[in-house]
């Protein structure tokens, strides 16, 4: 009988290390949890941050795209207007010189096409050669004359009202075509920088989802850590009720009915050596133990 009790005494000490044990690695593992989720919800407020930029930037790549497209839209109602006055330019042009040449010269009169020529001639002489000083004198003297004489053609041409008519519409058509050529050029540039900077933004874009997606991987990671962890610290928990269901028994307490069966009286070094070995051991065999202490 003193033996059992013995027996008794040592397996209660055993089961004390073995629940101090189990608790330590209770505490560990419930730690271990607590700071997986907190890694969890740095990673989720990581990856929130990031696609809040990267919503910010689609939205205003999206911008950009639309003026791009808007853009683009005016920059061929451009072309179309361009095209459209250079016809007429080429139209009023040929009139122009039409009635220039129906126009009957005074006797004597230089055609201006001859005088436009020879200015033009005496100009690349004037800016390509080295001249004296009076040689230079008489060039510019003989430019300005020939510019008179244009000019003087010019105002006589602007008295026949046909003609002065026909130059009005050269000069709304030149003004025009100018202007949407001006326009086409223009648009087209700003067009180019709202593409390129939507460009730059969905690769922006790009590169935070990639960020998204690791941070992603790393918080389905993480969580999955954690949950192990949460299950480790619950089954360590368990073990430890068991281990205090057996304390009660050890002790001399009266066990629940539940926990009674009726299994053969364990062997008092063979229950030993497998608590120290921390093999299973029921509450069963305490309370056969038990009894056989008491016996």
């Amino acid at each position: 009988m003193g033996a059992g009790r013995s027996a008794l005494t040592d397996a209660a000490e055993e089961l004390e290390r073995k629940r101090a044990e189990l608790n330590v690695r209770a505490d560990e593992h419930r730690a271990r949890r607590d700071k997986l989720n907190t890694e969890a919800r740095s990673r989720a407020e990581e990856r929130g941050l990031i696609l809040d930029e990267l919503h910010a930037k689609s939205a205003e790549a999206q911008d950009h795209r639309r003026h791009r497209d808007d853009l683009n839209d005016q920059v061929r109602e451009a072309k179309r207007l361009r095209e459209e006055w250079n016809r007429k330019l080429q139209e009023t042009s040929d009139r122009v010189a039409d009635l220039k040449r129906a126009r009957v010269p005074r006797p004597g009169a230089v055609p201006v096409w001859r005088l436009r020529k020879e200015l033009r001639e005496l100009e690349f002489r004037h800016m390509t050669t080295a001249l004296t000083g009076d040689q230079e004198k008489r060039l510019v003297e003989e430019m300005k004359r020939l510019e008179s004489a244009i000019r003087e053609q010019d105002e006589a041409l602007h008295q026949d009202p046909e003609i002065d008519q026909a130059l009005a519409a050269l000069n709304e058509a030149r003004t025009e075509a100018e202007k949407h050529h001006a326009a086409v050029g223009g648009l087209a540039e700003e067009a180019q920088r709202e593409h390129e900077e939507m460009v730059r933004l969905f690769e922006a874009v790009d590169e935070l989802r990639r960020r998204a997606d690791e941070v992603q991987a790393k918080l389905i990671e993480v969580k999955a850590a954690a949950d192990e962890a949460h299950r480790a610290h619950i089954s360590a928990i368990e073990e430890v009720r068991d281990v205090e269901k057996m304390l009660y028994a050890a002790r001399g307490g009266r066990a629940p009915a539940a926990w009674a069966g009726e299994t053969e009286p364990p062997k008092e070094e063979d229950f030993l050596a497998r608590l120290k070995k921390g093999e299973k051991v029921s509450t069963e065999d305490l309370l056969e133990l038990q009894k056989t202490g008491r016996g």
